[in-house]
């Protein structure tokens, strides 16, 4: 059964159909188009998405939703942003799927990909969940579009970076369950103080139901405004943490430097098992996991094997072996993106390792953008996590990164450079056999080119 026919499509978003199609995906991105799936004619402020669609067309799109005629079998829309927008709320509407929502300043990928992979061994072939970080004013429609009328779960992730915007995504996805994984200082430079991020970040129970489920942090110092926005929008809050008084809490926790081990309580039940991803805070992640899908109607015993096999997600904490020196060192990859909070998370992890025979922890750390007028206090903060972790070596890269160069000073090897390809550079001539390399930075810093390039030299 195919994902949309041309008149479901013009049904949905109040267009006329042109010539008889059938689409198995959808897409805005002509790059992203293979055969059988719609194209999206988007009009941005930078470049109009018409442009594209004989690119769209030669690899195999089936469809277009566009706002100017054209040759091909397409639905003609005058707006094709609010087109996708009443795509994807038809989408919603038509589905039975129970929606979870998650968003948070830290691990909302990581814990978005869990509970597919959770709710995937409950529901085999019947999970719908957003594309990499498909979380905006874009990619949120765009995920609920692809949703197939026949899932039993979606997990959509949201983001923001100004207040207000979580509103939005939340009234078209309208979750039957919130999940606010964490609040910190990422985006900074859009907010006055942390409690309006936690602020900002409770707008999402505002599209839950009534009697919907909020699932919130109880360890954060922000999980009181994070239950007044639950409360206000009269959904049944759930508290997750590794502190006494959460509905979801660790009763007993194991940190290993590649995994970790959990007993946990889940409302009245009680669950041991393992995590694949290593650090304190995919405890957290995991617990938010449980959490959800207890309140999903999925089985927790599954959930807890889906946790155990997570360990690959690229650019968020996968491993790999790379060769260096004759032999081979080991990258941590956590290239997407940064802020103080997960930097921190990270190092620790990075510090629970002891490397091979004479190998060193080595750390390429990249600038954490949108911190605003705090930005050097929060990059000259992460030193202490450096020297706590036994980095032998910092290559960091990005002018921000100046006050933490200045504050390292020489209790460790800094070497202090303006571009990822320079620290590429830097990276040829340091990292030896049996290394443990981190490396994280907010992602337009281009750290993940330096993954890939690395990952590409090893043998298959």
């Amino acid at each position: 059964m195919s994902l949309w026919t041309a008149h479901a499509i013009a049904a949905a978003v109040g267009g006329a159909a042109h010539g008889e199609f059938a689409v198995d995906g959808v897409t805005f991105d002509s790059r992203e188009v293979t055969a059988g799936d719609l194209f999206i004619a988007l009009q941005g402020e930078a470049t109009d998405g018409h442009r594209f669609i004989d690119g769209a067309l030669a690899r195999g799109a089936a469809g277009l939703l566009v706002s100017e005629p054209a040759s091909a079998p397409h639905v003609l829309v005058a707006d094709t942003m609010a087109a996708l927008n009443a795509l994807g709320g038809a989408a919603r509407d038509r589905s039975g799927a129970v929606r979870i929502g998650v968003t948070g300043s830290v691990g909302k990928t990581g814990v978005k990909e869990a509970l597919k992979a959770a709710l995937g061994r409950f529901a085999p072939g019947a999970v719908h969940a957003s594309v990499k970080s498909y979380n905006n004013h874009t990619g949120v429609p765009l995920s609920l579009a692809r949703m197939p009328a026949a899932s039993r779960f979606g997990v959509f992730e949201m983001g923001m970076n100004h207040a207000g915007e979580l509103t939005a995504l939340t009234a078209l996805v309208q979750p039957h369950i919130a999940v606010v994984t964490w609040v910190a200082s990422a985006h900074r430079e859009f907010f006055a103080t942390e409690a309006d991020i936690a602020r900002a970040k409770a707008e999402i129970f505002s599209g839950l139901p009534a009697g919907g489920t909020a699932i919130i942090p109880h360890d954060n110092i922000h999980a009181d405004v994070l239950a007044a926005g639950a409360r206000a929008a009269g959904a049944n809050i759930v508290r997750f943490g590794q502190n006494d008084g959460a509905d979801v809490w660790a009763e007993q926790v194991k940190l290993h430097p590649d995994c970790s081990c959990v007993t946990a309580r889940i409302g009245k039940d009680r669950l041991t098992f393992r995590i694949g991803m290593a650090g304190k805070h995919w405890v957290n992640n995991a617990l938010a996991v449980l959490a959800a899908v207890q309140a999903a109607g999925g089985d927790l015993a599954l959930a807890g094997l889906a946790l155990a096999e997570f360990n690959d997600l690229a650019g968020r904490g996968r491993r790999l072996r790379v060769p260096a020196g004759g032999g081979q060192a080991v990258v941590i990859d956590e290239a997407y993106n940064a802020n103080p909070a997960s930097m921190a998370a990270s190092l620790a992890v990075l510090g629970a390792i002891v490397p091979a025979r004479h190998g060193r922890r080595l750390a390429l750390l990249g600038a954490m953008k949108e911190l605003g007028e705090l930005s050097a206090e929060f990059h000259a903060g992460i030193a202490p996590h450096l020297i706590e972790a036994g980095v032998a070596i910092a290559v960091l890269v990005g002018p921000e990164m100046q006050p933490l160069a200045k504050a390292l000073g020489r209790q460790l090897d800094v070497r202090h450079v303006s571009s990822a390809e320079a620290a590429q550079a830097e990276l040829q001539g340091v990292l030896a056999a049996d290394d443990v390399l981190l490396v994280k930075g907010s992602n337009s810093v281009g750290l993940g080119r330096i993954v890939t390039a690395l990952a590409e030299e090893s043998p298959a």
